[in-house]
């Protein structure tokens, strides 16, 4: 490989570290040709590539690319797995190639530009997919608001038994009727108070009858008194 060449496989792996969100290194020592082919099918599905590059030139790159903390992984046979999408899918994809192959021991890696160990790499290997994950936040948003639905149904729903209940049993024209019969029953009760009123002064002379009877009687007193003074004068005159 020229000088042209290497600067060519430095360029592009510096461009791989810039883009990717996840960088794991493994061991690729043991494993065959046909392999590696059916891993990097596996990893294309997630959006993820394998490359295995001298480690001289991998720490060019590093250099090139400001990702200085990837270089304490290049030790002894190296290779670098890209993942531009779903890390947590691409460790599992390499996991499972570890099972199945018993080589590709991780060594490290960055995640979102910070250094990650192996052990930590395997525990990404353990986490959901994102579609998985993505499923289960939409479940947790949607359970909420699929109760209050349910709720409001149910509410809803006991207000029209209720108004059903009412209207079957008459309770509303059963009290409109209860409030016009009560009306004239007081007003009956009145009618008499009202009515027995003229008829108690009936035996005690009205106001008119005093009157006539109180006019009279100074007519009868000076009838009485008229013959007295005509006897009187009589007298005199004899």
């Amino acid at each position: 490989m020229n000088r042209d060449e290497k600067a060519a496989v430095i360029d592009r792996i510096a461009g791989e570290l810039e883009e990717s969100q996840a960088v794991f290194a493994v061991d690729y020592r043991g494993i065959t040709v046909s392999q590696i082919a059916d891993l990097r099918t596996k990893l294309r599905a997630v959006d993820a590539s394998f490359s295995v590059v001298k480690n001289s030139l991998t720490e060019r790159a590093a250099d090139k690319a400001g990702t200085v903390a990837l270089k304490t992984t290049l030790e002894g046979p190296t290779a670098l797995t890209f993942v531009r999408g779903d890390a947590a899918a691409a460790a599992k994809a390499l996991s499972d190639a570890q099972r199945a192959t018993q080589v590709l021991a991780f060594k490290g890696g960055l995640l979102d530009g910070q250094p990650v160990t192996a052990e930590e790499i395997t525990a990404i290997a353990r986490l959901p997919s994102r579609q998985v994950l993505y499923g289960q936040l939409v479940g947790v948003i949607a359970s909420p608001i699929s109760g209050l639905v349910r709720t409001l149904n149910a509410l809803i729903a006991g207000v029209a038994i209720q108004l059903q209940a009412i209207h079957d049993q008459n309770l509303v024209g059963a009290g409109s009727a209860g409030a016009g019969v009560a009306a004239p029953e007081a007003s009956a009760v009145e009618a008499p108070a009202a009515e027995a009123a003229p008829d108690a002064p009936t035996d005690s002379p009205s106001t008119d009858e005093q009157t006539d009877a109180e006019s009279s009687a100074p007519a009868e007193l000076s009838t009485e008194s008229a013959p007295a003074d005509s006897a009187a004068s009589d007298a005199k005159e004899d």
